[in-house]
Formats: structure tokens, sequence, C-alpha cells
């Protein structure tokens, strides 16, 4: 839905535009008309004159936020080299006064009673406070004026790797947005198929996981068996933040295609003794980094459980988005040196059969050989490059860390929510993308709910991995 979700954020970015020219009227020619979207350096003179006309507050509130108005709708007809000069304005002209800093901070160290030293201390907050984040708290008021800082912060992060000067005030953006949405301010709302059209359409414009292939998959998700739950913020009511797709089955689901069949009858939600959560996505990058999808499963799950008291297990059927690249370079550093010890190995047995079916005499080198060819095409070839699969897939959701977290993002963010590594599914995606990052494999965590504070602090305390017998068995040759 391509071409579909490209129209649906330019009539988005074009309402907010026309929203915020109607509160600007009064002072839309003094920088909206005339502006060339790549920001010269005249016309960035022009910004920082709006900018310092917004932060010295002189005609009260209406005006301020007429002047914010205007300078957040010249911001959005910027192009992206005139959103980085813009942004590097604010970046690196509009921080904090360190004189002023410096000065109370030596007011802190010479006060001379507790009055006298909470009064420097209050000076000192407010200086550490960059002018900067003034002007942001203004575009706070503005209609949508969350979405948009969430939206610039997204650019932000965006344009800081290129530029790093950006990097204070994406730190500004993210501590605002950190405290604005408190998990306590969030709504979980289900979504269902008589949900408003402008939800249903961004569910599909932000489905990051699974893409949603038509109307008629989307219907198929929002179906009696299905349930899809998302986060709302009181301020953004037709914005989800993140959402999260379960399907209620009989059994732990092994296959999302099989899930995802818009041709299978739904079954009846009052006999399925398992949810599983087959999709959670970040419905908006500005957001990034700031948690609160560990919150979502567990007020899904209560949720779930409340209406449907017999349901007995709740598990994940996750993608592994990083193992095919990982084990393309180990595969290549074990055919260089097969003695290695520092990881799986394969059996003698396995050896021989991937030499065979190769025709080489390095089994690691055949091993990447044939997955790099067609071996679905060959049930032989498919059966001998399971086993292998499989262990070096457990070791790299086990052992494979980053300091002492899971290198796979997926796993880390289960495993910190406190569920249990349960198993590795065989061909459980064939679609391009899952045969690409994973060839095919996918996971199944689950949250047993007695279990969840123990596995959480075991793996958040000390790196510990909580794990099934039947994924342990996996690492050995």
């Amino acid at each position: 839905m391509t071409e579909e979700t490209t129209t649906f954020l330019d009539r988005t970015m074009g309402r907010l535009v026309d929203v915020w020219r109607d509160i600007a009227d009064g002072t839309r020619r003094a920088l909206g008309e005339g502006l060339r979207p790549d920001l010269p350096d005249e016309d960035a003179s022009r910004f920082r004159r709006r900018i310092a006309e917004c932060l010295d507050g002189r005609g009260g509130e209406v005006s301020a936020r007429a002047r914010a108005a205007d300078l957040g709708r010249s911001y959005l007809t910027l192009d992206p080299t005139g959103r980085v000069r813009f942004l590097r304005i604010l970046a690196t002209e509009f921080g904090v006064d360190r004189k002023a800093i410096d000065a109370a901070i030596e007011a802190v160290r010479e006060a001379e009673n507790d009055e006298a030293r909470t009064a420097a201390e209050a000076a000192l907050r407010e200086a550490l406070v960059p002018a900067r984040v003034k002007l942001l708290t203004q575009f706070n008021g503005l209609p949508e004026g969350v979405k948009f800082l969430i939206d610039m912060r997204a650019e932000t992060v965006a344009f800081s790797r290129d530029h790093p000067e950006l990097r204070p005030l994406e730190a500004d953006l993210k501590a605002l947005l950190t405290a604005w949405f408190d998990i306590g301010f969030l709504e979980l709302s289900r979504i269902t198929w008589d949900s408003s059209a402008s939800i249903l359409e961004k569910l599909a414009a932000y489905e990051a996981v699974h893409e949603i292939q038509s109307w008629s998959d989307l219907k198929n998700r929002l179906d009696s068996d299905r349930r899809f739950f998302a986060f709302i913020h009181p301020r953004m009511p037709d914005e989800p933040l993140i959402f999260v797709e379960v399907a209620l089955v009989v059994g732990m689901a092994d296959n999302v295609q099989t899930l995802l069949d818009e041709t299978a009858p739904a079954i009846d939600p009052g006999k399925a003794d398992t949810a599983i959560f087959y999709s959670i996505s970040n419905a908006q990058r500005g957001l990034a980094g700031i948690s609160f999808g560990g919150f979502l499963i567990k007020r899904v799950v209560d949720a779930l459980k409340a209406e449907y008291p017999n349901l007995k297990a709740f598990a994940t059927l996750s993608p592994l988005p990083g193992f095919a690249q990982w084990f393309d370079g180990r595969l290549a550093e074990l055919a260089e040196d097969p003695d290695r010890d520092d990881g799986p190995a394969l059996s003698a047995t396995e050896a021989r059969a991937l030499n065979r079916l190769a025709g080489s005499d390095n089994p690691y080198a055949g091993l990447a050989q044939l997955l790099a060819d067609r071996w679905r095409e060959s049930p032989e070839t498919e059966t001998a490059v399971r086993r292998p699969v499989l262990r070096f897939a457990a070791h790299y959701l086990m052992r494979e860390k980053r300091g002492d977290r899971a290198r796979d993002p997926v796993a880390n963010f289960h495993l910190t929510n406190g569920a249990r590594l349960e198993r590795l599914n065989w061909m459980a995606d064939t679609s391009h993308r899952g045969l690409q990052q994973s060839f095919g494999v996918m996971v199944n965590y689950l949250y047993k709910l007695p279990e969840i504070e123990e596995n959480h602090e075991a793996y958040t305390d000390n790196g510990r991995i909580v794990a099934s017998s039947q994924v342990k068995t996996l690492l050995r040759a």
C-alpha cells in the first residue's frame, strides 16, 4: 500500500498547514510568503527573527500562538535541505545561556542560608533549560502540535546521523515527549472494523511487521477471532502510538501465513485457548526510544483475560530481523576457520550431507552456497539445512549479545518484558521478507503470567535468558 500511504501522509501534512495558516493569519506575511524551500541565508534570517519574537512573549497569548503557528506552518513548507538549516538554527543558536548558568552556579555556592540556596537552585534549574524548549512547548499548544513535534523529532533523529550538531535538539525533544507520553496518560483502545476511517487508514499506513496488502486483508485482521489494540494519547485521539495485532487460536501458532489467510474460516473465540501476538508496530517514529510497548502487552493480556477467561497461554509469533545477516557473516568466518570453537558447529553427519549436496569439501561454505541458492526447491536440501539453521538461530538468540542484552532487538524487547524464549518455528514466514531476514524462521515468546516478573528480573539484572528445554536442545549438534 505504498502509494496509498504516501497519499495519506501528504493529506495529513496539507491539513496541518491549512489549520495553522488560519491561526497565523495576522502574521502570515511576516514569514510565510515568498519563503524558498531550501531556506537560503536571507530567508533563514527571517526564521531567526520569528523565533526570537516567539520567545520574547510580546503581545500576549493570542499573538504568541499566532507567531508559533506561522513558524511551524512555514517549517512544513521547507524541503529537507531547508529543514536541516532551520533545525541547525534551533540547535546551535537557541540553547542555554552559559554565562547565566555560571552566574547561577556561583549564586548557589555563595548562598548564605537555606532560603537563599533554594532560590539560587531554582534560578539554576531555569538557566539550564535551553531557550528552544520554550518554543517547542509553544508548538504543543497548537492543534495537532504534539504530532508536529513527534514528526519533528523523527526528522531530527534522521538528520543527526549526518549533522551531529542536531543531537542536543533531539535530546530536548525526547525529554519533552517522554514527559508528555507517560504511560499514565495513555488510553488502551480496541480497534474494530467500525472504528473511524481515519484510524483504519493509519493502521494500514503504519503496520511495520506484516504489511497490510488491502482493505480485505485489514478486515480479516479485525475479524471475530482477532483483536487489534492501540495506545492513544488524549491530545492525539486519531493517531495510534503503538498497536498490537492478536489472533485467538487453539494451540501455539507456528506460521504467520496461516494466521493471515483471508480464506480461513474464523474460529469461535470462546473455544480459543491461546492468544498470539503476531505484530507489534510503533506507529510514531518520533517516539522511538520512549518505551511503552511492554505496558501495552500487559494491558492487552488483562483485557483479553477479562473477555475470555478460557485463554491459558499468551505468546508471540515474532520475526528475527537480523538473523540472516549475522548468519551469513558467521558462515564466512567458519569457512575460513572451521576449527574455531566460539559458537555452534556442524555435526559430522550434517557436514557430509552438505558437502555432497553443494559439491564442496568445506561444509560451512557449502551451507552458505545452498542457502544463497534455491534451497527450498529441493526437499532433500531443505532437510539438510533445517537443523543447522535452527541451531545457529538458537545460538543467535541466546548467546549473541550487545553488552548483557540479546543482540536481536525483538528478542530484547520481549525478554525485557518477562517473556520466555519458547520455540523456534521452521518455515514460519515464507514471504520474501521473512526468507530474506531469517530464512523463514520465527520465534514464539511465551508470556507465562506467574513467571513474568521473575523472568524480567533475571534478564534485566543479570542478562540471563530464560528458555524452554526445546530451544536449549537445539544448541547441541
